[in-house]
């Protein structure tokens, strides 16, 4: 009998060592190695022997070398999911062959959505849809509670992935649904369900499948305490796309945002309404972060974030207080926090403004996270603002990028800022110099600046 050969992997990175050790030397992180049993070399042969890789990366079948420039460039294909928020953040719609990977909360609505998905694919086309953590009973009372049509729609209770790979191929559907990776198993690896080898193993097998028959494949994923999805970091080096749906427990819009998109752009938004019939999408956005009170109010103002392919007005508030501590508090909620102590400094440095004995509080209303720079001048003139106790217009909006010489410098797509905030209605815009429009804006008028001293005196 052949001796089983074993080795240690990286949780984080995927680096495979010979024996334990406490430290990474790849990504230096530490109690991250796994043990990973391997098979053996006369498995391996046989498996290389009866198991075709063909169109593996790309579906399409190659026997010989080409230069780059005679590849065909045709689009790839695509069909809608049925929802334009999911199509939307997918690039277009789902490519046969392609592997998504989604992550969220437990109760964040990952389930949800993608049954109203599957049920109305399977009116189309053939689908399936295979449930490891609940019984089918639980998910044909999901089903019925929000009236989805559950004629169609093929169902299967499967933690095996060689059954489930022997069931689909019988079927032959043009969807999959694995829901989750973390239950599913093989049974070559030794080793338990949800363990480092177990996840890898078992979307390296349904990934393959799902290239060699250009089936949709979806993963659902848990996520740790800090948000990240479960299992190694090699799960999302090996599918196409990795959505996040995220959403907190007292708000019922749910965000769905693109990290990785092999077929479009990343970080791009989708936004849905958690309702009593499921979840349905919100197709403008701008309209429910800009829910705001009837007056002005101090520490308050409207920027346009862009996210992917669209921008995004959403209301930044701040909140300056005497502190009572020897460290006054830096909270930010929805921006980074280091970055926002940075514009306070230049905001001392240039704007003669000193916050060091305030409490400063920064919050983007609605859950919307930034993560770009556009942000900074609305978040300094929301400071400036609570400071004064001085309410700021409420057809205004700001954006531009403060750099650490007290200058403002252009951000990408402005134009397109500017006349989305038009169409909702703001008649003024403090703006870099560098995204002012060429074309003059009926009702609009627009304050460009260079250096952050003019935009406090434009207030």
């Amino acid at each position: 009998m052949a001796r089983q050969k074993t080795a240690y992997v990286c949780n984080d990175c995927g680096a495979d060592f010979t024996k334990w050790q406490g430290q990474c030397t790849e990504c230096h992180a530490w109690n991250t190695l796994t043990e990973v049993r391997l098979s053996t070399a006369k498995s391996s042969a046989n498996d290389a022997r009866n198991v075709r890789f063909d169109g593996y990366a790309g579906g399409a079948k190659q026997q010989a070398v080409v230069s780059l420039s005679e590849v065909a460039l045709e689009e790839m294909p695509r069909f809608s999911s049925g929802a334009g928020e999911l199509d939307r953040v997918l690039g277009g719609g789902l490519v046969p062959g392609s592997a998504v990977l989604m992550g969220g909360h437990p109760g964040a609505g990952k389930s949800t959505l993608l049954l109203q998905t599957m049920c109305y694919l399977a009116e189309q086309m053939p689908a399936l849809y295979v449930t490891g953590e609940e019984s089918l009973q639980q998910v044909a009372m999901r089903a019925s509670r929000l009236n989805l049509p559950t004629g169609q729609l093929k169902m299967l209770s499967e933690t095996s992935v060689e059954a489930i790979c022997e069931t689909a191929q019988a079927l032959k559907p043009k969807v999959i649904v694995i829901d989750s990776i973390q239950v599913m198993h093989m049974a070559e690896v030794q080793s338990a369900p949800g363990s480092v080898s177990q996840v890898r193993e078992s979307a390296a097998y349904l990934t393959r499948f799902a290239k060699q028959t250009g089936t949709v494949l979806f993963l659902v994923g848990h996520v740790t305490k800090d948000g990240s999805l479960a299992g190694p970091k090699v799960l999302e080096h090996m599918i196409d796309c990795s959505l996040q749906l995220e959403g907190s427990a007292d708000s019922r819009f749910r965000t769905l945002r693109s990290h990785k998109n092999r077929f479009g752009a990343v970080n791009e938004l989708g936004v849905f309404a958690m309702l009593e019939n499921g979840l349905k999408e919100v197709k403008n956005p701008s309209s429910i972060f800009l829910s705001r009170e009837e007056g002005p109010s101090p520490g308050s103002v409207v920027m346009v974030v862009w996210e992917g392919t669209r921008p995004l007005l959403v209301e930044i508030q701040a909140l300056v207080d005497q502190s009572h501590m020897n460290n006054p508090r830096r909270v930010a909620v929805g921006l980074e926090q280091n970055r926002m102590a940075m514009l306070l400094a230049v905001l001392h440095r240039h704007g003669g403004l000193m916050t060091g004995d305030q409490d400063v509080f920064v919050n983007v209303v609605g859950g919307v996270k930034v993560l770009e720079t556009s942000a900074d001048l609305a978040l300094l003139l929301a400071v400036v603002s609570s400071f004064r106790d001085q309410a700021l217009p409420h057809d205004l909006m700001v954006f531009g990028e403060v750099g650490l010489s007290g200058e403002i410098r252009p951000v990408p797509n402005g134009q397109e800022r500017i006349r989305e905030a038009a169409k909702h209605g703001f008649k003024r815009a403090i703006v870099p110099k560098g995204n002012v429009p060429k074309d003059v804006l009926a009702g609009m008028e627009i304050v460009p600046v260079t250096k952050l001293t003019e935009a406090l005196e434009a207030l």
